[in-house]
């Protein structure tokens, strides 16, 4: 059986029986959500127990009347709005409703389509209310477009074409700074759900005390501190998309609720009674190797399958050699206009020394080092500025090469790569982690590396 999403939750506050009854009737038909109230005080009880969307009330009510509760709102759950419906309207009191915070004036009779479209207004606007104190509060990332033509990129973005028009899973794995995220954009600005929000979370950022009011939400005084309401992720990405970033660095806990929340497409907020229903498409990023994760007990096999639908392999931007110069220029052309200058020519050597450098830190890594030589260097070109710090490691000799060495470049680049692994591992008395700051990746990276080229052996961890 089909369950239908909910349009939202409507509260209806109205003292005569068979108006509240007949609106309670309309709303369910349009697939609203529909709950009822025949008093202020009632219905204030009612949102401090459960959430609403948006609320419906007569301006004349016993004891306290619209305006009153309409304010009292503005109070209590400013984000919800409130549309007033009302028989004996005046250009006075629409004027005092809307200054105190009404949403909507509405006159009765109402066409159940008028209302409808009432309803839509304020839900969309809350929606978009919602986005902007989301969009605010992110740190802004840097722009990247989806630049390159090698095969390994191509083939990447094939698959994300081929998922986004459906709402099946999404895995991206990949090294850091590949562009996951990126795919991840795009994955939702070519589904049907563009004009919905597209809201990350950093999942390994999330501290295990605050995991559940960062996906889930709470209310105002539900635990010590929470001195308002908060929407969380999943309510911030409804109709829209949600990027699990770092997903294997979900403690257990969270993966448990947070496969309840993808199954029934609810969850319940801290301090709420009822679930909280959302229409979100989740899709899911990682540079760890979640299927050893799923196999040795640290994540949920039967969240990694509703995950792990389609995977798409970010690939790392050591395979994509070809696509170098055009991120280059990409980059330095993106930071010129950022720095009011004029977009600098990249030399054929600067060019060849980008291309020859294995980049342990992926597209980012090549972006920083763009950026790094444009405010360092005062001329125009970046040929004259060493493009990669002293001591950072991969960067080949500036000594011209005898004519009979090897100059395949794939074959080059996995050699050096195999004896810097060597020397940071020498370096390092066998420690990994110290190894893989010396090579200035990741340590989960590391272990790639090492079983790319046959090194696993002996190692120390501290």
């Amino acid at each position: 059986m089909t369950t239908r999403v909910s349009r939202g939750r409507v509260l209806v506050v109205e003292d005569e029986a068979y108006v509240r009854d007949s609106l309670v009737e309309i709303l369910r038909a349009r697939r609203f959500e529909a709950s009822a109230s025949a008093s202020v005080d009632d219905a204030l009880e009612l949102v401090a127990r459960a959430p609403v969307d948006v609320v419906l009330s007569d301006l004349k009510l016993p004891k306290r009347d619209g305006l009153a509760f309409v304010r009292r709102m503005q109070s209590v759950a400013p984000d919800v709005p409130v549309l007033i419906l009302t028989g004996h309207g005046t250009v006075a009191s629409a004027v005092e409703c809307l200054k105190a915070g009404a949403t909507d004036y509405i006159l009765k009779p109402v066409e159940p389509d008028a209302l409808e479209l009432a309803l839509e207004r304020a839900l969309a606007g809350r929606a978009l209310r919602r986005e902007v104190r989301y969009l605010r509060s992110a740190v802004a990332g840097g722009s990247e477009a989806v630049i390159g033509e090698s095969a390994p990129w191509k083939r990447a973005l094939t698959m994300v074409a081929a998922a986004a028009p459906v709402d099946s899973g999404v895995l991206l794995t990949g090294e850091s700074g590949t562009g996951k995220e990126l795919l991840a954009r795009r994955l939702h600005a070519l589904s049907g759900r563009a004009a919905g929000p597209f809201v990350k979370v950093n999942c390994a950022a999330v501290p295990l005390e605050m995991w559940e009011s960062e996906f889930f939400g709470h209310r105002k005084g539900s635990f010590t501190g929470a001195t308002s309401d908060r929407d969380g992720r999943f309510q911030l990405a409804d109709h829209g998309t949600l990027l699990l970033d770092e997903v294997g660095a979900m403690p257990a806990l969270g993966q448990a609720k947070l496969l309840r929340a993808i199954q029934d497409s609810e969850f319940e907020r801290l301090g709420d009674e009822q679930a909280t229903r959302v229409d979100v498409r989740v899709v899911a990023s990682t540079n760890s190797d979640l299927d050893a994760d799923v196999q040795q007990g640290r994540f949920r096999a039967d969240l990694f399958y509703r995950l792990n639908v389609v995977r798409i392999v970010v690939p790392p931007l050591r395979e994509r050699p070809e696509d170098v110069a055009l991120l280059a220029r990409h980059f330095a052309a993106e930071i010129a206009t950022r720095l009011g200058r004029p977009a600098p020519e990249l030399a054929p050597v600067t060019l060849a020394r980008l291309a020859a450098y294995p980049w342990p830190g992926n597209v980012r890594e090549l972006r920083n080092v763009i950026e790094r030589a444009m405010i360092l260097d005062p001329a125009d070109g970046l040929e004259s500025l060493d493009l990669v710090p002293a001591g950072a490691p991969g960067l080949p000799a500036a000594s011209a090469a005898p004519a009979d060495r090897e100059l395949n470049l794939r074959e080059s680049l996995n050699r050096l790569e195999r004896e810097l692994l060597l020397e940071a591992q020498r370096r390092a008395g066998g420690v990994r982690k110290d190894a893989a700051r010396l090579l200035g990746i990741d340590p989960r990276n590391l272990a790639y590396y090492l079983h790319k080229h046959d090194l696993g052996g002996e190692s120390h961890e501290e």
